[in-house]
Order: C-alpha cells, then structure tokens, then sequence
C-alpha cells in the first residue's frame, strides 16, 4: 500500500476558519477526516490566531461541530503571546494587558499579573483584538511603551477581521495605531511567527508535525517559518492561482483540495532545470518556463498541473520577497 500523506507526520497543526468551518458551519467532511486522524492516534492541534475568545469556547465550538475538543486540543494567540512573556520577564510581573479578559486571563495562568493602567508600573504590554478597545487603552499601550525597557507583545498583527457584513479591521490596524504613535515594533507571537506553531506541536509532543491551514500569508509563512512541512487546503482564502505565483516564504510544501487528501498518497513531482530552462511533471501533467512564459500541459481543473506548474515556476524564482504572478498558456496534455 501507498505511502498516505499523513503518515509523514506525528501531528497536525490545523488552522481553523478556511479549513474546519466557514462562519459558524463546518467545512463538508472536515469533521469527519479530523475525527478519523485522530482516532488514528495522530494529535490533532487546532492553531488560532483569535484572542479574544478563550480557548474553552473555541473547543466548545468545535465539539458543537462534530469535532470533539477540549481546551488543551486549542492553541490561542493569546498563550503563545503569555509563553513569550513568561520567558522573558519574571514571574510576578506586572503586564498592561491591552485586549480581552480573555488575554488577562491567560497571562495570570502564566504567572504573571495583568494591569489595565500605566499607573500600575507594568514592565511588559500584550496587546490582543477585542472589539471593545477603544482610544483610551490604545493610549495607555502607548504611555507605557514610552520606556524603551518595556517589552511589547502583540498576540498577531492580522489586517482585517471577517464579519457578516465584511471586512472589519483586525488587531493589525490597532497594533498599527500603537507603533504609530510610538515608534517601535512589537514582538509577534501569532500567525504567522513561528512561537505559536512551536507551542502547539510542544503541546503535541510532536517532532515531524505538518501545518495545514488556507491561507499562505499566515498558515503556510508561519509553518514555514517554524521549519515544518505545511499543507495549503483549497477550501478558504488562497487559491491555486494565489499559490502559484506565492513569494518563496508563503510556497507550501504540498497543495490539496481538501482534508481527505491527507489519506491519499501525494503525488511524485520531478523537476529538472537546465540553460535557465525549468521543467516540471506530476502524474500525467507537465509544466516549462523560461522564467517569463509559462506553458502547461494538463487540464486546468487537475490539481497535478497546478503542481508542476508551481513547481517549475518556483524553480525559476527562488527567491522572492513578493509574489511573481504567470500568464500561463495551456495545452492539453500529451
């Protein structure tokens, strides 16, 4: 029998919104093949960049879906953000928590004490999405990192936040606001930093964990840059078309359509470049380029020739920081 997918790995990091649900109903058979692994005896972590909610009611959503969960199968940006802060600043310290109780929550279960208030003497501030915040806790954010000693958390720096009626700003836009006003970074524990991916596969107790997750610019950067293998799922955001011309730190290592993939053997592709030629095979398709043109031989609805063609076109751009977007030509296949 095949080698399945999944059997590469000892665990499976998975995103949540794009790749178990979409709004509040599950993604068609996801329930079921993250069931099935885990009755298999591979650790199934659930990776969140949402920090205003607590991990007890995002695994109580989940159970209500047909995934069941507990709070210890969850892993928030708002712990990963409270593990940074009890490795770098002593137990007992006083935090400005700029967020949801959610986040003070966490905090205090690292040890640490949250405050709401400069007055308060904090050393550290984390800073979390809670759509109560309002210019008053921004400012008091910005009054106590007015001490360049005091270490700044922010939990993720997401742009935007999907609702019902679109777009809202995300905690990216406040964090913004923050730096603005103060001229400093802050440290990011979140999606898609690489400590909430290590904090999950720890949970794990996992070594060869893979990251599956819908969107590249934070599932599969953070995955990656975790150094773990990373599975992009075409049932949320990022498309085959988003993915080919993806920038080096957002290529997955593999590309599915959806979750029972991970019970399929992944197919071989085969690369060869030569004279600034790159081609690519996956099962019966083929792609070459020059670097400028694209040619593929296949159907455009075989995810095959989606994978020899993001394979021969990476191969003619290595090493990008944004992406390189292709005006393929298509041929039928030979």
């Amino acid at each position: 029998m095949a080698e399945r997918l999944l059997d590469r790995f000892d665990a499976v990091l998975s995103d949540l919104d794009g790749v178990v649900y979409a709004g509040p109903h599950a993604i068609p058979g996801a329930p079921e093949i993250l069931r099935r692994i885990s009755a298999d005896g591979v650790p199934v972590v659930f990776v969140t960049n949402n920090a205003s909610r607590s991990v007890a009611t995002v695994a109580e959503h989940l159970t209500d879906l047909g995934v069941p969960t507990g709070p210890e199968g969850v892993v928030s940006a708002a712990q990963a953000g409270a593990e940074l802060l009890a490795q770098r600043v002593p137990a007992g310290t006083a935090v400005l928590v700029t967020g949801s109780q959610a986040l003070a929550d966490v905090v205090a279960d690292a040890g640490l004490v949250p405050v709401r208030a400069q007055t308060d003497a904090p050393r550290a501030v984390i800073q979390g999405f809670d759509p109560g915040l309002g210019w008053t806790e921004l400012a008091e954010a910005a009054y106590t990192l007015a001490d360049p000693e005091v270490l700044w958390i922010a939990t993720n720096t997401d742009r935007t936040i999907p609702q019902a009626r679109g777009l809202a700003p995300g905690n990216g836009t406040l964090v913004a606001a923050v730096a603005a006003a103060t001229a400093r970074p802050p440290v990011v524990a979140g999606k898609p930093e690489a400590p909430i991916f290590r904090t999950a596969a720890d949970r794990a107790g996992s070594t060869r964990p893979v990251v599956v997750g819908d969107r590249l610019d934070t599932d599969i950067r953070g995955g990656n840059a975790a150094g773990f293998a990373t599975v992009a799922v075409l049932t949320g955001v990022d498309t085959v078309h988003t993915i080919l011309a993806a920038c080096t730190a957002e290529r997955p290592d593999h590309v599915v359509g959806t979750l029972d993939a991970l019970y399929e053997p992944y197919p071989e592709v085969e690369v060869s470049s030569s004279a600034g030629e790159h081609h690519a095979r996956c099962g019966a398709a083929e792609a070459d380029t020059d670097g400028t043109r694209l040619r593929i031989r296949g159907a455009q609805d075989d995810l095959d020739a989606w994978r020899a063609a993001c394979a021969a076109w990476w191969a003619a751009h290595p090493d990008t920081e944004v992406p390189v977007v292709p005006d393929p030509v298509w041929e039928a296949a030979g």
